[in-house]
């Protein structure tokens, strides 16, 4: 499908990359994984197209198509949530224009017998086919159907793009992508702005999709459920491993144990030679050997090993200057946008040390509190913020907020002051940044290093109150534990805004949880609380949280009742049935693409290009064509049900 030749990309003077060589093949699920600032993100776009390699080529078949959701994008404003995902299908429209102007011809043409006329109608029954099959006649219900996977609510549809956050509109643009069904999706950080339960629906949409992704995301458990590939960047090369992450990580561990013995017998030969040529340099008997060791050296190619040392970076945070005993107190607090309320009533006491938990779906109200907290909201009720409280507050999109026109040193000589300013190269050298490093623009940094630049900003403040809304966003998972070991020795209050469950373990000591619009408090760590709701994870509790509401429904009639239940046994019946055709299907493809393959492979060889082989080719691939058209249909169908 898409084949990666030879690329090579050279940043600033130094190599990012090179001989990086790849095919990835339809219904691939591959993850691209490599620490902060390895040109995963680089290389993402070169596939889309944005950007340039230094050096090699990428092929792909003709009228291939390609979707790629960036880290950052800049937004248009001007239309309604639907009228942007509804962008997906301007082909769709342009189709039906075409197909109201044939139409209006055959109509007003009388030549019946002409050879236009009958060229006419075929180029018509040809494009009414098309647009039948890309599904001009139900994309509407197809725009509601992602958008609802994503989070938003029907009311949501009709609000314009611009009243909602960073956050959301990526949705928007990811629904945009999902849509279109480009041949190969490439998403960038796909699951920083999606709360449990979306990154559940994609990771079942990207399931279900019969072309190629190739994603990066520091998601471990999304990985999981969505890849069986993994592509590592390390030390400017490429691994290829037909594995999904977590198996990948096993066999990733077995490779570098192989690299490092044979780093160490390189390391202990070059030695060897060295003393050996220092030995016999000017014993006239030995110039011989000496000269071959010397050339031998020359020759020998270094082996490397990308090392996974966390020792220079240590983030932590300034001694904090004691506070008030409570730094935050809100009472009977109250806050809505218009008719609809957020949350109401809220009352609770954060004590000085504290480290809490804020935790909900989207939208129920965690990032609005914590503006009303910060004074950047109006609300009714009262928030009291305690004697000699100093907060600094990391931000959803802190990382979106840096001005890309500065380097990383200016970046933080800005906001240094003091003493500090003599230790920014010491500073930036602890948070890898080192060296040439500290001089890149902010503009070419990755996510990840966008991260750990602002967390820098913000260590430089003085506070003893620290805020921090979704804070693991970009980072990788090292990175992660060690955020974690920071804010859990940091010796202020901290309030945590996050739907990752392995940062928040061992570092809160309180929930608070955010659900139909009230805020409860929960005593104990986040497994406490998984506990008292006797669930496996967030998105679980926030469920159960909900039950008491759904228990007011008003009952059916006994006799719709049983009538419901004849018709979802009928239709369970159905779905297994088709379930088992798409597993049948799923199965049987793969075995026919691994018979190609060999076949293919067989073929290229003098003693394999046989008529009989050419013609056993050609009945697998009508037989790969055949299934796969089957399996669509049965997808189809399963979704139809699912619906």
């Amino acid at each position: 499908m898409l084949s990666i030749d030879n690329i090579r990309v050279d940043f600033g003077g130094t190599n990012l990359f090179h001989d990086v060589s790849f095919i990835i093949n339809k219904r691939d699920r591959i993850a691209l994984v490599g620490k902060n600032g390895a040109g995963k993100s680089t290389l993402l776009k070169i596939l889309a197209g944005s950007q340039s390699p230094t050096a090699g080529s990428i092929s792909k078949p003709k009228d291939f198509t390609i979707g790629y959701l960036p880290q950052v994008m800049h937004h248009t404003d001007g239309r309604t949530v639907y009228e942007e995902a509804e962008q997906a299908f301007v082909h769709i429209h342009e189709m039906e224009a075409r197909l109201e102007r044939m139409n209006n011809e055959l109509a007003e043409r009388t030549d019946y017998e002409s050879e236009e006329y009958h060229q006419l109608i075929e180029d018509y029954t040809h494009l009414n086919e098309q647009y039948t099959m890309m599904g001009g006649s139900h994309y509407e219900a197809e725009i509601e159907r992602t958008l609802q996977g994503l989070g938003f609510s029907r009311t949501d549809f009709t609000r314009p793009t611009g009243e909602f956050s960073g956050g959301w509109r990526m949705r928007i643009e990811l629904a945009k992508l999902l849509l279109q069904h480009p041949d190969i999706l490439l998403l960038d950080e796909p699951t920083n702005h999606l709360d449990i339960e979306s990154i559940q629906w994609l990771e079942q949409f990207l399931a279900r999709s019969s072309n190629a992704v190739l994603l990066v995301s520091h998601d471990r458990a999304f990985l999981n459920a969505v890849t069986n590939r993994t592509i590592e960047i390390s030390c400017g090369r490429i691994y290829d491993y037909k594995l999904p992450y977590d198996k990948f990580m096993e066999a990733r561990k077995e490779r570098r144990e192989q690299q490092l013995r044979a780093y160490e017998n390189q390391q202990k030969e070059i030695a060897d030679t060295k003393e050996f040529i220092e030995r016999f340099r000017y014993k006239p008997t030995k110039a011989v050997q000496v000269q071959s060791r010397i050339k031998q050296l020359e020759k020998m190619v270094p082996i490397e090993i990308d090392e996974e040392d966390t020792s220079r970076l240590r983030l932590k945070f300034a001694p904090a200057t004691r506070s008030g005993n409570y730094p935050v107190i809100c009472e009977d607090t109250t806050k809505s946008f218009g008719n609809h309320t957020v949350f109401s009533g809220v009352n609770f006491t954060i004590n000085r040390g504290e480290k809490v938990a804020f935790v909900g779906r989207n939208g129920e109200g965690k990032t609005t509190l914590v503006r009303c907290i910060l004074g950047e909201l109006d609300f009714e009720g009262k928030i009291t913020i305690g004697h000699n409280v100093e907060t600094a507050y990391f931000a959803q999109h802190e990382a979106q907020l840096l001005d890309e026109n500065l380097t990383v040193f200016q970046t933080i000589d800005n906001v240094a002051t003091g003493d500090i300013r003599l230790r920014i190269r010491d500073i930036l050298g602890a948070f890898m940044f080192g060296g040439e490093a500290s001089d890149k623009p902010v503009k070419v940094l990755s996510g990840g290093e966008r991260s750990r630049l602002a967390m820098i900003r913000l260590l430089l403040r003085q506070m003893n109150l620290l805020i921090l809304d979704e804070p693991t966003n970009h980072l990788d998972m090292q990175s992660k534990d060690v955020l974690k070991e920071a804010i859990r020795d940091f010796d202020g209050t901290v309030i945590v805004v996050s739907h990752d469950r392995e940062f928040l373990d061992g570092l809160v000591t309180k929930v608070y949880e955010f659900g139909d619009g009230k805020v409860r408090e929960h005593l104990g760590g986040i497994y406490d609380y998984l506990a008292t709701k006797n669930a496996s994870n967030i998105n679980e509790a926030l469920s159960l949280a909900k039950s008491p509401t759904q228990a007011t429904e008003t009952p059916k009639p006994a006799n719709e009742n049983r009538l419901s239940y004849e018709a979802e046994k009928q239709l369970q019946k159905q779905r297994r049935k088709l379930e088992k055709q798409v597993e049948d299907n799923e199965k049987a493809i793969n075995e026919l693409e691994g018979a190609i393959a060999a076949l293919e492979a067989l073929m290229s060889t003098v003693e394999g290009s046989t008529q009989e082989n050419f013609t056993k080719y050609a009945a697998l691939k009508k037989q790969l064509d055949d299934t796969v058209n089957e399996w669509e249909r049965s997808m189809e169908e399963l979704e139809n049900i699912n619906q």
